[in-house]
């Protein structure tokens, strides 16, 4: 008898089908965990952005602590001292408190900043407003050290040495920072200023390698209010006359493009080097020689800054904004940092001098003093800013 073909069937080994079945397994739970499960990344794994210190706002807190210094500070300045001259609303002035945007600025320790800043020096180089600037740390600084003393070697023009800690604070005023010098006409009569484009002025050309940070500036003497048509300035370079001749704008360009490059070629690349950006005026009705008023008592406002600065308004208080696009496009390649305390510095219209100058005839001579800053007062601020970023940068080193 004939029986039909047989099939025969292979059976899977047990240890494979095993390998199978845990294979789509995991497939399975890898599609799961990915698709069904998937979850948003959580915004306390991204690293947040750095912090702006300059962008912020002003926020009134009466019970702000008292500054660190009184009208009693020995570096004070007669015309900056407002206490002492009894200016007005002193008291509301410095409660209005400096909040960056997205993180936080506390006050300046001064005993913990000289600790960090023990044998080292911190040098000021430009106008006056660098010298208001000064001023203010001196006096906080001296809340850690009352044995400071009077400092003014090296051509410093005003200087602390604070004893307990081996730290010299000093100014060396040169406002253009290149050198320059009247000149006497044919007849003997003193006429136009010469400045050398290429040449650091002598104040502060051979001190550099003292300072272990420098703060440069130069800005509110490029007007023609400071040098008018009659008495011009007269750019030199390589000793000579630089033809066509410049305006005051562009004669401050090429002293900037020089002034920087020496400062990258000179100064120690250890130096923390940094440049304050313009603070600005709060001429209100005219110019310091023109009348010009700041009897404000409260900050200006977010939306009346545009109004005040903006140079297309061509108001009197313009040269800020304009003289700082200048610097910010010469430094934008360099490792010399901006310290940019133009904006928060704009609101305060407040916190001038202005009629308060320690003198009875000096606003009938001078006019009202609504460009350098009552102390204390709103360079506090500025110390808090300059003393976050010098420790910031320590810690890097």
């Amino acid at each position: 008898m004939e029986f039909g073909s047989r099939r025969t069937y292979t059976t899977m080994p047990s240890n494979l089908r095993s390998s199978r079945l845990l294979l789509i397994s995991l497939l399975l739970l890898l599609f799961y965990s990915t698709t069904l499960l998937r979850r948003p990344t959580t915004p306390n794994l991204v690293s947040p952005p750095p912090c702006d210190l300059f962008s912020g706002r002003w926020v009134y807190t009466p019970e702000t602590p008292k500054p660190l210094y009184d009208e009693t500070c020995p570096f004070h300045r007669n015309a900056w001292n407002c206490l002492k001259n009894r200016r007005e609303n002193m008291g509301v002035i410095n409660s209005w408190r400096w909040v960056p945007d997205g993180c936080g600025l506390s006050r300046i320790d001064p005993t913990r900043f000289l600790g960090r800043m023990r044998n080292k020096n911190i040098g000021f180089v430009g106008d006056s407003l660098n010298e208001n600037f000064v001023v203010s740390l001196l006096c906080i600084l001296r809340v850690a050290d009352p044995s400071a003393v009077k400092w003014k070697k090296k051509k410093a023009w005003r200087g602390a040495y604070f004893p307990k800690f081996n730290v010299t604070v000093a100014y060396h005023r040169s406002v253009l920072l290149a050198k320059y010098n009247r000149e006497a006409n044919e007849d003997g009569v003193k006429g136009a200023y010469r400045v050398d484009v290429d040449v650091p002025a002598d104040e502060w050309i051979n001190v550099t390698s003292f300072y272990d940070v420098l703060v440069f500036n130069s800005g509110h003497w490029w007007g023609y209010d400071k040098f008018p048509k009659e008495t011009p300035l007269v750019f030199y370079r390589k000793g000579k006359p630089i033809h066509p001749p410049l305006d005051i704008l562009q004669g401050f360009e090429v002293v900037l493009q020089h002034m920087v490059s020496y400062i990258q070629r000179q100064v120690p690349a250890k130096t923390l080097k940094l440049w304050r950006l313009q603070s600005p005026r709060h001429f209100y009705g005219g110019d310091w020689n023109q009348n010009g008023s700041c009897l404000l008592d409260k900050p200006l406002d977010k939306d009346q800054l545009d109004l005040w600065f903006d140079p297309r308004n061509n108001g009197v208080n313009k040269e800020a904004r304009r003289i700082n696009q200048i610097i910010k496009s010469e430094l934008q390649t360099t490792e010399i940092r901006l310290l940019d305390l133009t904006h928060l510095s704009e609101y305060r219209a407040d916190a001038h001098p202005a009629i308060w100058l320690g003198k009875q005839d000096a606003v009938a001579i001078w006019g009202q003093d609504c460009m350098h800053w009552c102390l204390p007062g709103v360079p506090d601020t500025w110390v808090d800013i300059l003393a976050e970023l010098i420790l910031s940068n320590s810690k890097t080193e």
